[in-house]
């Protein structure tokens, strides 16, 4: 930066000043006199005494000057007739008195002729008439007399720079002040402290580059001023109000000696900065240490309290403003006015109002705001009638404010009066008002007017252009939204840090990853991509789409730590799936001392949920409660969701009862938790109590609703749900279909699942894959396979979960052949690596078959580890197929892998009873036992009236247990004489079968069964769910028992379906 110096010589209008990059400034001459000189002189400069005139001259002079005072006019004063009749030689002091006598007149012409008797005399020279000349023409606001008077001066002292400086500073011409200064430092005048305070202010009119300031700021180190409170306050001032303030922390810190000044400045720029915490502590530290507070502290500290909402330690300031008598001054209860209306409390807000004795136009735009904001726009409107009546002008604020509060509760009508108000009043032109009425528009859904109004502003207010980008946003209008984008860059507008988010986010909204992609690419070539609030968007956007590598990238190149760019990012983790990430993420940013929000919490929260991490997902509860979240309607329902998933109904109940207000993700996260982690019929009763209290079911609703029927083959409730989205109208949603397809597939019910599929207007790749899925769950291979090929033929590309259907459906009919080829042309023809669920369905597949050698080659073949499930399975076909060896193979990986699994100890214990070694089998029980592992308990339900009906293995606790018992011993009786033969002893030993009461072994779904077929009318099948496989013995007998009952029975086992009727089963005897 290259600074020109000032000279005064010549035309001063015309002297060349060095020009400042931001701004222009021209020479402000005011010819205007002063309608009391002398009051305004004599308050600035004290009187000289006429010391070394003798008492001739004195008396001849004041004689002279006595007439011509009297008669009002000095322009009579002759300094000849002083010489040439009197002999008296006037000197400088004559002049000081003659200049001091002028304060009478005030006339600028009359210190013209003395100024030329001091040039023709030769008393230019004399430093003290100089400065009294110069004091004059600055009092008489004549720049180019001081100019003059400044550039002749031979001797000019650091005193006559100051007050030529400052007067500059005074007339806000902070250009030609700097360039003085720049001047006086070549002439190497070593500046004094008022200089330099008076540089500083003339730095904060905005024309200055910041470069500039602290070149001064190294000068006043120099000089020795650093710890000065006179220059110190104004440069910590200057730091704060243009957002340096971290420059203002250290000069503060500096200071020997801090007066109240220092402390206001400080205090003051830390609230203006958004460091309100650090204000109210230094605030604390101020009191703490014995300074006196000021109103002006008071009310940066109040404002403080409002911006991050310390209400209450609000309260105990206003407690300490009353004890200090500061109450009745005005800023500062408009400070406190503003702090209660944020509150809420406008009772508080109105009393201060009433009482305050002198109302300014803050006051009141105060009140009006603070009522905008609560909804109170009837109120808020009667105080701008009451402000006019007050006799004050509402300005821009105050119609802005009104527009807000029309603009909240959709007052069209209210705000376009308002609107012609400002147009009368005459600033609907003002940047504000354009933008609240634009808003209000906007907000009120009047996208035309919105438009024509848009159209006749000034087109260079890029605050209009966000408006209008976020209004067609919320409209989803993409393509109009990047319309206006574009024509604002074509308009030469620089978009701001705003302008980028709003469309930002309707990319995110619209899923647009690609426009997205383009708008960064301007975000990078404008120089925003080291903005904090843009790269929150941004990585907000990415996280949402999937691009989570270079949402991760953009935070990790972020400088500041943003608390909403980290929880954006660990939002965009748990939307995905990627729970381990989401909470590694979330620890690193607690570690690194960044205090989550409640989207942070609720996020890892979420991400708990997902991983069933309950230990850690209550210390998480822990965490949001300490910081306050408890209440927050986000945390609370992500704790519903965490305590649901895991099983914990009571916590999930405790929760979910202590929130204020639940909306319907509330309901939904208790409905799809105690869903998804087995809790069925605690779903379907939370369902029905959604219902009851009127919140209205949306889609997830519904389809959290079905899957939990369809777990519980609820088929009469399914239905009824059924009804409910058809009359929601959620029938058309290509979503709804999928889940009922489900719905009916798991019910035992195919027909209905393909009449839903039949019925679909359009499908996706998850239509097709809940039909060949529930066709393989009934056995029905060949409709499984033929669906496949219709599905490839129409071009849907099938995916994993396709190709799982297929190869489970050829499983369950023996199809090895075809499964092998299926299983081949997975990554051949569709790109698709088998994943572990596939290597399950061949193993599954060979094992069925009988091909266990080939089967125990498959799985040491696998190019991935085997997991528990594959060797789970070959155990299983081991045990069908009663091979010990490589059965004792399976269970020896599987043991390593899971040796808390009781399955594994059963099915293992299974094999050698089967297989006859009794002593195996016992060891097997023995180490099951000293491992406190548990066999799960075989239990059976079905569903009678409205109620669930649940069995377990030798139940007696059903009220008609005694009815049932004696209705199955009739129907084995019946059985037996067409040829059933019981064989429930496979598993046990001669010893034992001697010693247990054979009731003791009567297997779950044959009490169901028989419950059923006494309860339910012979139209209606028997509809019964098993949580394992069916054994040999019960399948046999079911099918007998289909025969002698002539009833149709259902089975839905851990495995599949078993459609039995008239003595034969849809599985052909092979599962």
């Amino acid at each position: 930066m290259v600074l020109h110096q000032v000279s005064f010589r010549g035309s001063f209008s015309s002297s060349f000043f060095y020009r400042f990059p931001f701004r222009n400034f021209r020479a402000q001459i005011n010819s205007k006199r002063p309608q009391k000189f002398q009051k305004c002189f004599c308050a600035n400069w004290s009187r000289l005494r006429l010391a070394g005139l003798t008492n001739t001259a004195i008396c001849c002079s004041f004689d002279e000057f006595f007439v011509e005072e009297n008669a009002g006019n000095l322009k009579e004063i002759r300094f000849s007739h002083l010489k040439e009749e009197r002999r008296i030689r006037a000197n400088h002091q004559t002049f000081l008195w003659l200049l001091e006598g002028c304060l009478n007149s005030g006339s600028l012409v009359d210190v013209k002729k003395l100024h030329g008797k001091i040039l023709k005399l030769g008393f230019d020279g004399e430093q003290v008439l100089c400065d009294k000349l110069m004091d004059f023409y600055i009092a008489l606001d004549d720049l180019e007399g001081a100019g003059k008077v400044f550039d002749d001066m031979s001797d000019r002292d650091v005193f006559s720079w100051n007050k030529i400086i400052s007067w500059f500073v005074a007339k806000k011409l902070s250009n030609k002040a700097l360039g003085l200064f720049l001047r006086m430092m070549e002439e190497n005048v070593k500046p004094n402290g008022s200089i330099f305070a008076s540089i500083l202010k003339a730095c904060g009119g905005g024309s200055v580059g910041f470069n500039y300031v602290k070149l001064i700021h190294a000068k006043i180190i120099h000089y020795g001023f650093g710890s000065s409170p006179l220059v110190c306050n104004p440069l910590i001032d200057l730091y704060s109000k243009n957002g340096y303030i971290n420059s203002a922390k250290r000069v503060f810190d500096k200071l020997l000696v801090k007066d109240s000044v220092s402390w206001v400045a400080m205090i003051s720029g830390l609230s203006q900065n958004g460091y309100e915490e650090q204000a109210i502590l230094l605030f604390c530290q101020m009191h703490a240490s014995g300074i006196f507070p000021t109103p002006y502290v008071f009310s940066s500290v109040l404002s403080a309290c409002t911006k991050i909402e310390l209400f209450d330690l609000g309260e105990q300031l206003h407690s300490l403003i009353i004890k200090q008598g500061f109450s009745s001054e005005t800023y500062v209860c408009n400070a406190l006015v503003t702090l209660y209306s944020h509150a809420g409390t406008l009772i508080s807000s109105e009393y201060i109002f009433s009482k305050m004795q002198c109302r300014d136009r803050v006051t009141y735009n105060s009140l009006i705001s603070g009522l905008a904001q609560c909804g109170f726009s009837d109120k808020a409107l009667e105080l701008f009638e009451e402000m006019q009546l007050d006799c004050l002008k509402p300005d821009c604020v105050t119609v802005a404010s009104l527009l807000g509060a029309c603009a909240s509760v959709g007052a069209l009508c209210t705000g376009k009066q308002l609107h012609s108000y400002a147009i009368k009043a005459g600033f609907s032109m003002d940047i504000i008002v354009e933008g609240s009425l634009l808003d209000l528009y906007v907000k009120c859904s009047d996208l035309e007017t919105a438009h024509k109004f848009f159209s006749t502003t000034e087109t260079d207010n890029v605050v209009l252009w966000n408006v209008m980008l976020v209004a067609y946003g919320q409209l989803e209008n993409l393509s109009q939204s990047f319309q206006i984008f574009r024509q604002m860059l074509i308009e030469g507008l620089v978009p701001n840090q705003y302008t980028y988010p709003s469309i930002l986010r309707t990319c995110t909204s619209l899923g647009n990853l690609g426009l997205g992609e383009q708008i960064h690419a301007q975000v990078i070539k404008n120089s925003f991509h080291s903005n904090v609030y843009v790269c929150s968007v941004l990585i907000d956007m990415y996280a949402k789409l999937g691009k989570l590598d270079t949402a991760f990238e953009i935070l990790s190149r972020l400088n500041e730590e943003d608390v909403v760019s980290w929880t954006a990012m660990i939002a965009g983790y748990t939307q995905h799936g990627m729970f381990n990430e989401a909470l590694k993420l979330f620890r690193e940013m607690l570690n690194r001392g960044i205090r989550s929000d409640n989207i942070g919490f609720s996020s890892a929260i979420s991400a708990c949920a997902g991983i069933q991490a309950l230990n850690q997902g209550r210390q998480v509860h822990a965490q949001s409660f300490v910081s306050g979240f408890l209440d927050d309607l986000s945390t609370g329902n992500a704790l519903v969701s965490l305590y649901a998933r895991c099983g914990q109904r009571q916590e999930a109940y405790k929760v979910f009862e202590k929130m204020d207000a639940k909306d319907n993700i509330s309901w939904n996260a208790m409905i799809s938790g105690f869903s998804q982690s087995g809790n069925y019929e605690e779903a379907l009763k939370v369902f029905s109590e959604m219902n009851r209290a009127g919140v209205e079911a949306n889609l997830f609703t519904f389809a959290s609703a079905v899957s939990a029927a369809a777990n519980t083959a609820n088929l009469k409730q399914g239905k009824l749900i059924h009804a409910m989205i058809i009359k929601t109208g959620y029938d058309s949603e290509i979503e709804s279909s999928n889940v009922l397809i489900t719905l009916y597939a798991k019910c035992g019910s195919i027909s209905d699942a393909e009449k839903e599929f039949r019925e679909m207007p359009e499908k996706n790749e998850v239509s097709w894959n809940a039909m060949i899925t529930g066709y393989s769950q009934h056995g029905c291979a060949m409709e499984a396979i033929n669906l496949f090929e219709k599905m490839k033929q129409i071009g849907v590309a099938p995916n994993h979960v396709t190709y799982v259907g297929v190869l489970s459906a050829c499983s369950h009919a023996g199809l090895v052949n075809e499964a092998l080829g299926y299983f081949e042309s997975m990554s051949k023809e569709h790109g698709l690596l088998p994943k572990p669920e596939h290597y399950v369905c061949m193993v599954d597949l060979l094992g069925r078959a009988g091909f266990l050698s080939r089967a125990k080659k498959f799985v040491e073949d696998m190019p991935i580890q085997p997991d528990a499930l594959v060797w789970r399975t070959l155990l299983s076909a081991c045990a069908v197929h009663k091979n010990m060896d490589i059965g004792e193979y399976a269970a020896h990986h599987l043991l390593e892998l899971e040796p808390e699994d009781s399955a594994s100890y059963v099915l293992l214990s299974n094999l050698y009873a089967v297989s006859g070694k009794w002593d195996s089998r016992n060891q097997t029980r023995q180490i099951m036992k000293e491992r406190g592992v548990k066999k799960e308990p075989g239990r059976s339900w079905l569903e009678v009236k409205d109620s669930i009906h649940a069995f377990f293995v030798g139940d007696r606790h059903h009220p008609l247990a005694d009815k049932i018992y004696q209705y199955l011993g009739d129907l084995n009786e019946r059985a037996a004489k067409i040829g059933y033969e019981q064989d429930f002893y496979s598993l046990l030993n001669n010893e034992e079968q001697g010693q247990n009461d054979p009731s003791a072994f009567i297997h779950s779904e044959k009490l169901a069964i028989a419950f059923g077929l006494l309860s339910l009318p012979d139209a209606i099948p028997v509809r019964v769910i098993k949580n394992l496989r069916v054994c040999n013995d019960c399948h046999n007998w079911i099918k007998y028992v289909s025969k002698i009952s002539n009833r149709a029975i259902i089975v839905r086992d851990a495995y599949r379906f078993h459609h039995f009727e008239g003595g034969s089963c849809s599985c052909k005897d092979y599962w």
